[in-house]
């Protein structure tokens, strides 16, 4: 006899919850039809899954094995319910797409528009997070495809170019870096860096592309400024804190329109990030996820609204 796949989604959703109360609750069933549901997969296994203790409940190693085998099977048999449901009609049904907060607010606002257009059956999931927590959620079956920035570790995914995002040197408008076209990242080295808290791939995209390293207080200080966003990361840049590296995405967008801001290419042949669509190797909406890609290849580009005078964009 073989585990059922309500059986695999009951011990999924305990070990995501830690309690049989709010795992039965997850999957609309009662604790009892719960409880019955683990120990018949016991049963079969032949080990028990959880420890069941006053704090909670608590995976065995057989469990831990269980619920990440299990996690895969629920997720190929989404993609078969998926796959059968949109057959011959691509991008139709829904469509879970996760998206990183450097490229949420600057490409969905011209994406969205065409994908209505051009896939009027489609019904879009948009989950912002970070990069990691998106790439958990693509394995896990979470999530369908995400739109991510590499470079980045991308074992068991799959993945299609969208663009190259160039990565631009910011500084208050009265920086000496406004007298130059170009910027080259060895002459920033002097000044106090910021840039977003770790968690974001853009920090570590923008020290790569330059070379530097992060940056520390001095000796018992703490680490230096970091923003929790791009809008705050300029904000701070424009109020003379220090220097730093915006996606040319975002100031295309209008992210440094209204700050007191410097903006400058870099000299190097590196200096960019790729944006792509990710999803789970072998998953069946593969397809899917190209075919998103293309067409946010084919949007037309972002129009440019008037700059601050001393903001100068690549062409």
């Amino acid at each position: 006899m073989l585990p059922t796949l309500r059986q695999l989604q009951y011990l999924k959703l305990l070990s995501e919850h830690g309690s049989f109360s709010r795992a039965a609750e997850a999957c609309h069933v009662t604790q009892p039809t719960l409880s019955a549901g683990i120990q018949e997969l016991e049963k079969i296994l032949g080990a028990p899954v959880v420890d069941r203790a006053r704090s909670g409940v608590i995976l065995t190693a057989a469990g831990q094995e269980a619920v990440r085998r299990a996690e895969a099977i629920l997720a190929q048999a989404e993609d078969l319910v998926q796959a059968a449901r949109g057959a011959g009609q691509p991008l139709a049904g829904r469509f879970r797409l996760g998206v990183i907060p450097t490229v949420a607010p600057y490409l969905l606002p011209r994406a969205l528009p065409a994908l209505r257009a051009q896939f009027p059956k489609l019904k879009l999931y948009l989950r912002e997070d970070l990069t990691h927590r998106l790439i958990a959620a693509l394995k896990s079956g979470a999530l369908d495809a995400a739109l991510i920035a590499l470079p980045y570790d991308m074992t068991g995914l799959d993945w299609a170019h969208v663009e190259d995002d160039e990565l631009l040197a910011a500084a208050p408008a009265n920086h000496r870096m406004a007298a130059f076209e170009r910027v080259d990242p060895e002459s920033l080295r002097g000044d106090d860096m910021i840039l977003l808290e770790d968690g974001h791939c853009l920090r570590d995209h923008a020290l790569a592309a330059c070379g530097l390293e992060p940056p520390r207080g001095g000796p018992g200080e703490e680490e230096s400024f970091a923003a929790t966003s791009l809008p705050t990361l300029v904000q701070m840049i424009g109020s003379g804190l220090g220097v730093s590296f915006l996606p040319s995405m975002a100031v295309a967008a209008g992210l440094a329109e209204n700050a007191p801001v410097t903006i400058r290419p870099l000299n190097t042949d590196h200096s960019s990030r790729e944006i792509v669509v990710a999803w789970r190797a072998g998953s069946s909406r593969s397809a899917e996820g190209r075919l998103l890609a293309q067409t946010l290849r084919d949007l037309p580009p972002a129009a440019l609204s008037p700059r601050h005078s001393d903001t100068h964009l690549p062409h």
